[in-house]
């Protein structure tokens, strides 16, 4: 019994729409969402006393041309070792950051107090997740952060 050949005729035809479904996923997302924005921690203390209080600074800064959704979920969540925060899990109504008059969108600003249990080295974990946005993109993102903590 002889084995039919395939037809190579429709490959012709093929050949645009392989190339561009190939080809979408890089036109359709131009830019890499992690780089329309910085995520900072400057300001958290490093040391602390024993018994003492410290605070936790995030901050999301976006960059010209993107913004920090406020209307998708924003979550950052705390833990720590050897300093407990005062708060475990924040949303955007937390952020001390504030809109001026006439401004569209502000970039999100975290200030959580904590407390440090005992001398040694402690850790604050933090786990971010929010929207970063543009005219033609919306994107998750999640960070993670563990910041050391110096607790004399």
């Amino acid at each position: 019994m002889e084995t039919p050949m395939p037809s190579t005729r429709r490959l012709p035809t093929l050949a645009p729409l392989l190339l561009t479904l190939v080809g979408a996923p890089v036109l359709a997302q131009d830019v890499d969402p992690a780089t329309l924005y910085e995520v900072t921690t400057e300001g958290t203390s490093t040391q602390v006393k024993a018994g003492g209080q410290g605070t936790f600074v995030l901050a999301i800064k976006s960059k010209p041309g993107a913004h920090v959704s406020d209307e998708a979920p924003l979550k950052l969540e705390l833990k720590g070792t050897q300093l407990t925060p005062a708060q475990k899990t924040l949303t955007r109504e937390q952020s001390v950051a504030k809109k001026a008059d006439g401004q569209q969108f502000v970039d999100p600003r975290f200030e959580v107090p904590f407390t440090a249990v005992s001398a040694g080295k402690g850790t604050l974990d933090a786990t971010l997740t929010f929207f970063i946005c543009t005219e033609k993109i919306c994107a998750r993102q999640k960070k993670a952060f563990s910041l050391p903590v110096e607790v004399q």
